[in-house]
């Protein structure tokens, strides 16, 4: 298939998408879904069930092949985790993060920073959200790159502390987008 050249490099491993440690599980696993958007789909899935959220989870040093054998993370780690299963499969991922509001969900508390992926199919980025695994809106996408280690929410050197932040996100119909 024809794909542009700057989507060639998002098939490549990264820091945290070590492409060499999965793609013989990949294979075995998704060579006999249907390519295209079932097979990102099922990737989806097998990474939404393979991983337990929890923040108390977070490791600012986890891979895609550690992720998927400690089998507990938080969003990157999911996000990582099918970004890699994609890229083995030859399918074009970029790691994406930003923020995700809660617009027609259950607030169950603050609302967070997030990371999620896209996947380049017929000629355009989708995106899906293996961590949560159910459309939504109300996305905010600050960046995306290879992963992680492209776009990271914050990059300091030497201590620092975040003592508050506060997003909002708001609901507005169509009329007020013209």
């Amino acid at each position: 298939r024809d794909r542009p050249d700057d989507v060639l490099v998002y098939l490549l491993g990264s820091r945290y998408c070590d492409t060499q440690k999965l793609s013989d599980l990949a294979w075995s696993l998704f060579a006999g879904v249907t390519p295209g958007w079932q097979r990102v789909q099922a990737i989806c899935d097998y990474a939404h069930e393979r991983i337990s959220f929890g923040y108390h989870h977070a490791r600012c040093d986890r891979t895609a092949s550690e992720g998927h054998a400690e089998q507990v993370g938080v969003c990157r780690d999911y996000a990582h985790l099918a970004v890699t299963l994609c890229r083995c499969m030859n399918i074009p991922a970029r790691y994406c993060t930003g923020y995700l509001g809660d617009i027609g969900v259950p607030v169950t508390g603050p609302m967070d920073f997030s990371a999620w992926f896209e996947a380049y199919l017929g000629g355009r980025w989708y995106t899906f959200d293996p961590r949560n695994n159910t459309p939504r809106v109300g996305r905010v996408l600050m960046a995306y790159g290879h992963d992680a280690a492209d776009v990271a929410l914050l990059t300091s050197f030497g201590p620092s502390r975040l003592d508050r932040f506060t997003i909002w996100t708001d609901e507005v119909g169509e009329d007020a987008l013209l």
